[in-house]
C-alpha cells in the first residue's frame, strides 16, 4: 500500500472517530503510530521509534518527548502529541523547541493527530514559512 494510501485511510479515522480521540494516548495509538509506519519507520523496534524519551533541558528534568526516532543510531526525528482536541500554539511549540534544543534531532513534529507541524534546523529549498525562533522552519499541513 503506497504512503498516500495510508494517508488516505488516517485521514479517513479522523473524521470517523475523532470524537474518541480525546486523549494524547488516544492520538499516539490510532494516528501518530500509524503515519509513522506509512513512513517506513518501524514502531514496534524501540532501538529505532523511542517512546517517552528524555530530553532534559537545564533546569527541567523529567522532561519527555513522546517519540524520538533513530537514525544510524542518532536521534533525528522528534515527536511531540497533543490530544485531538487541543489548538496548537506558541506554549507547545516551545516545549517542542526545548526538546529539539537538547537533542542532536534535525527534524521535529507537533501534532494533535488533526494537524502536523514540522520543523527543521536545516535550510529549506521550498518556501516555507520561518517561525520565530532563527533556528527552526516550520511548515504546517492539515490532514483532511
Amino acid at each position: 500500500m503506497s504512503v498516500d494510501d495510508q494517508l488516505r485511510i488516517l485521514s479517513d479515522r479522523i473524521k470517523t472517530h475523532s470524537s474518541a480521540m480525546l486523549t494524547e494516548e488516544a492520538v499516539k495509538t490510532a494516528i501518530v503510530l500509524p503515519f509513522l509506519s506509512a513512513l517506513e519507520y518501524d514502531v514496534f523496534n524501540p532501538g529505532e521509534v523511542v517512546p517517552e524519551f528524555c530530553a532534559d533541558a537545564v533546569g527541567k528534568k523529567g522532561e519527555k518527548v513522546d517519540y524520538a526516532i533513530k537514525i544510524d543510531n542518532e536521534i533525528r526525528v522528534l515527536v511531540e502529541c497533543k490530544p485531538i482536541t487541543t489548538n496548537l500554539d506558541k506554549v507547545h511549540l516551545a516545549q517542542l523547541y526545548r526538546y529539539f534544543s537538547v537533542t542532536s534531532a534535525k527534524f521535529a513534529i507537533l501534532t494533535n493527530g488533526r494537524t502536523f507541524h514540522f520543523h527543521t534546523d536545516l535550510v529549506s529549498r521550498i518556501n516555507w514559512t520561518r517561525s520565530h525562533s532563527s533556528r527552526s522552519t516550520s511548515r504546517t499541513c492539515k490532514l483532511k
